[in-house]
């Protein structure tokens, strides 16, 4: 099962049909207060607008099953919510609510058209979007000499800048340094070599466990 997708930053486009107007927001949620704040803020800004339909997925946590919901408010039955959800779905997205606010321009669209019409807002504003991998990393620690760190924190940022890995903060203590790197699974292996490499096998790369991240989409190539 591919990796789900997430918002880097909210976004807004607009999209015509028969002088309808169809203004799509994407926003990255992550509980329903949120987004009950969200949809009460676009009624407030648009309180002209006909309709105000809504499509939710929040993401499976430790916390909560994995929520989708949507809204046609006032629309026929299945002509706007569900549309705008199966779009967040089949694009992958969770911990995202779309909003679609309509202003009706005095032409009827039927039943087909509004599927598309709010089907076509939800891609467009999908494909105007930065999007981000979720993913789970492997947190990568390191411990080495105060007389080391120098040398082993160029070696990891070297390593790190080819494989798309993010290095955190080294932490001190009074005998040693540990350096950290959240890793993609499939390549430990090759930080570990890389590792044993620079220091003629004097330093392992241990797994420190797993850590859940958001990580750019062209960091997928990279290895």
């Amino acid at each position: 099962m591919p990796d789900p997708l997430v918002l880097a930053a909210d976004v807004e486009t607009e999209l015509v049909e028969k002088r309808s107007r169809f203004l799509t927001r994407l926003h990255r949620v992550e509980d329903l207060d949120q987004v009950d704040a969200l949809v009460r803020a676009a009624r407030r800004e648009h309180p002209d607008a006909r309709h105000h339909c809504t499509a939710l997925v929040l993401g499976e946590t430790e916390q909560r099953a994995e929520v989708n919901r949507s809204s046609d408010d006032g629309e026929p039955s299945g002509t706007a919510g569900m549309p705008m959800l199966q779009s967040l779905l089949h694009a992958g997205l969770v911990d995202t609510l779309a909003i679609v606010i309509r202003y009706f321009g005095g032409i009827k669209l039927g039943a087909g058209g509004l599927v598309r019409a709010y089907t076509a807002g939800v891609e467009q504003a999908v494909a105007a979007a930065t999007l981000r991998r979720r993913t789970s990393l492997i947190v990568a620690e390191l411990e080495v000499s105060p007389a080391e760190v120098g040398l082993a924190e160029n070696a990891i940022r070297l390593w790190a800048a080819g494989h798309g890995a993010e290095v955190r903060p080294t932490a001190y203590s009074s005998r040693a340094a540990t350096l950290t790197a959240l890793v993609a699974p499939e390549d430990l292996g090759s930080l570990q070599a890389d590792t044993a490499r620079w220091s003629s096998g004097r330093i392992a790369v241990h797994d420190a466990g797993r850590r859940t991240a958001d990580v750019p989409l062209e960091a997928e190539g990279s290895s």
